[in-house]
C-alpha cells in the first residue's frame, strides 16, 4: 500500500476553543475523509482530531488512523497545507 495522500484541502475558521480549521484529503486515490479539525496545541504547534460521533454510551469514531507512522504523515502533510493556506491569506 502507498499510504498516498492527496487533494488536501483545509480551510480556516474563526477560532472557537483551539479548533482553527477543518481538513480534508482523499487516501490512496480511493477513500475522501473530512471533517478532521485542526486545533492549536497549548504548548505551541497544530494537532489533528478526527470525527465522532456522539451515542448514549459516549463517542463513536468515525474514522481514525490505526498506526503512528500513517497518523504522523496524515498530521504533517495537513498542518504543512494548513500553515500555507494561512500564510497566503494574510
Amino acid at each position: 500500500m502507498s499510504n498516498r495522500i492527496s487533494e488536501i484541502e483545509v480551510t480556516p475558521i474563526k477560532p472557537i476553543n483551539g479548533l482553527v480549521a477543518f481538513a480534508s484529503f482523499v487516501f490512496d486515490d480511493s477513500f475522501y475523509l473530512g471533517s478532521i479539525g485542526v486545533y492549536t496545541r497549548p504548548s505551541g504547534g497544530y494537532r489533528l482530531a478526527y470525527p465522532t460521533r456522539k451515542t448514549a454510551n459516549g463517542g463513536l469514531h468515525v474514522f481514525h488512523p490505526i498506526n503512528r507512522k500513517i497518523a504522523t504523515q496524515i498530521e504533517e502533510e495537513i498542518i504543512t497545507k494548513f500553515k500555507e493556506v494561512v500564510r497566503l491569506s494574510n
